[in-house]
């Protein structure tokens, strides 16, 4: 039986060592059938874009002809193989690693991983050329393709760029001066581009660049418009991520029973599945490593993991606020509020940023979008229809409006969310989970009150609940075409602890005569939900109306 990839992005390596690889390589076919041949390509974080590129970089390696069978005679571009395959030296760059604590120190990493790379080209086909430390990185460049072009004479590269755009986001959302001066008319980031331009023009044939977010297109390839952008291309959907029927296929080879795919599939689907980049596209896609994050710890525990969210994913949301700090719309937190209400935004999705420009609104959603904190639903008046994917997104955009909250009325409450989870679970109880909400709720001033409303009042103890890690928690789940407000489900000892389901409403102070006919709506509306087979399959279940009015919370217990 082969072994998971987990963290494996070395196609080399990854075959050589006996690791299962989800057959991605069509796609070197349709990329090759392009009319383009410099190719921009973008995804989220940690959606297999190191490891599509080193399968690029073996297929078209000119050194690797021998190695053919051995690396691509199981996989489709081994049986169907191109006229250009092994006809390249492959130039490969990865800026990944670069640091951004000052701008001095992101120039000298930046050179750094050009000298390096350049270093490992030149010893690996024997060039004859100088690293000269005292050049700059685009003095660097300039003079390899210059040595190149008389030394192989009519040979070509193929230049690979992995993560062409992360120190640069990095600077965009932490020091925006910096960003800025990089990428200036004289920066040295926009001169090394355009040096990789002007080799297209004698030694370079083909370009293929990822990244995750097109924010810094417009600024670091001014002086490099010749790339072809295929990220929204319906033809290029599937190219990275896992489709339902691969991942099926992935645990089939690794002898998961049917019965325990039954099971644990939902569960991947709701954490990691939901991704579409393309309007007309039928697939969503599942996210390949938080899959293989998971599968690997479910076969090595032989249970469902406690932690279904990898830590690296899971910090995000600081990245999260930073950037939207760039949108200085006052809709930037009211996108947020909506996303995580559970409403879809419609808007065009811009396909280049210019942050010399004002970041709009429709800028900051597509970011969103780039990012993998939205994706597209379906088409809507016209434009796409943007929702969070799924539940690790969720989880981000939870912790990214806890915080605000924390940060706007000066409370640090973490300590709290297992005191919520014992009393839920043994107790079948919300008092600490509310007593939690009107903490916030008295610290919120008048002003805040005025647009506030029902769907924030949910966001709150949604947002709460995400952080009480014991329960599964659901947001208006369609149930019949009816959405329960709130469900938590106990993640484990189902017929042990308690579950609970929330319906929510809100009034405002003028009108808090109307309570009881509130509380008898609410009412009314779990009684409905209870009805429902998958209400009923749920063993212990308490029941709950909420209705505030400002600061104030009324809780019932519905029988």
């Amino acid at each position: 039986m082969k072994k998971l990839p987990n963290g494996i992005s070395n196609y080399e390596e990854l075959i050589r060592d006996g690791y299962i690889y989800v057959d991605k390589t069509n796609y070197i076919e349709k990329l090759e059938n392009l009319t383009d041949k410099r190719i921009m390509f973008l995804r989220p974080r940690k959606f297999g874009k190191t490891l599509f590129t080193s399968v690029l970089e073996n297929y078209y390696d000119i050194q690797k002809a021998d190695l053919f069978d051995t690396l691509f005679g199981n996989t489709y571009i081994g049986k169907h193989p191109t006229v250009h395959k092994n006809s390249y030296y492959i130039l490969r760059f990865n800026f990944s690693g670069i640091g951004t604590t000052a701008e001095e120190n992101t120039i000298k990493g930046f050179k750094e991983e050009v000298s390096i790379s350049i270093g490992g080209f030149v010893a690996k086909y024997g060039l004859d050329f100088y690293c000269n430390p005292e050049l700059t990185a685009e003095g660097l460049f300039s003079s390899l393709l210059e040595a190149f072009k008389n030394q192989r004479i009519g040979e070509k590269i193929y230049v690979i760029i992995d993560e062409y755009d992360h120190f640069a986001n990095e600077l965009l959302g932490f020091h925006t001066d910096q960003f800025k001066s990089l990428v200036s008319k004289n920066g040295k980031v926009r001169k090394w581009y355009e040096i990789l331009k002007k080799g297209t023009e004698s030694v370079v044939d083909r370009i293929f660049i990822t990244g995750v977010a097109p924010i810094t297109l417009d600024s670091l390839t001014s002086g490099f418009n010749i790339s072809k952008d295929i990220t929204l291309d319906t033809r290029f959907n599937e190219m990275m991520g896992f489709t339902k029927n691969e991942l099926i296929e992935l645990m089939d080879s690794q002898q998961i029973s049917k019965e325990n795919q039954k099971m644990i599939m939902p569960i991947m689907k709701e954490y990691y599945d939901g991704y579409k980049f393309s309007i007309d596209s039928k697939e969503q896609m599942y996210n390949s490593n938080m899959c293989l994050y998971f599968l690997s710890d479910y076969i090595g525990l032989e249970k469902i993991p406690s932690r279904l969210v990898d830590v690296n994913i899971a910090s995000d949301y600081s990245k999260l606020g930073k950037m939207l700090t760039l949108c200085k719309s006052d809709k930037a937190l009211e996108i947020i509020e909506d996303t995580v209400s559970g409403n879809g935004i419609s808007s065009e999705i811009t396909e280049k940023f210019n942050p010399a420009m004002d970041f709009t609104e429709k800028d900051l959603i597509s970011m969103l979008f780039y990012l993998g904190y939205l994706t597209i639903v379906k088409e809507e008046f016209g434009y796409p229809l943007l929702a969070i994917p799924n539940k690790v997104m969720k989880e981000i955009y939870s912790e990214y409006f806890l915080q605000y909250l924390k940060n706007l009325i000066k409370l640090d409450v973490e300590e709290q969310y297992t005191q919520i989870a014992k009393e839920i679970a043994k107790d079948g109880k919300i008092d600490i989970l509310t007593n939690l909400v009107k903490l916030y709720l008295t610290n919120l001033s008048n002003r805040d009150f005025i647009k506030f409303d029902e769907k924030h009042l949910k966001l709150i103890y949604y947002c709460i609940c995400m952080n009480v890690k014991l329960f599964r928690v659901k947001s208006e789940m369609e149930v019949h075409q009816k959405y329960p407000d709130l469900l938590l489900i106990p993640k484990e000892k189902l017929e042990e602890y308690y579950g609970v389901m929330i319906e929510f409403k809100y009034l405002k102070k003028e009108n808090k005569n109307k309570l009881d006919e509130k509380k008898e709506e609410a009412k009314k509306q779990i009684e409905e939900y209870s009805r429902f087979e998958e209400i009923k399959a749920i063993p212990k279940l308490k029941k709950y109306t909420v209705v505030a009015i400002n600061g104030e919370i009324f809780v019932d217990e519905v029988d």
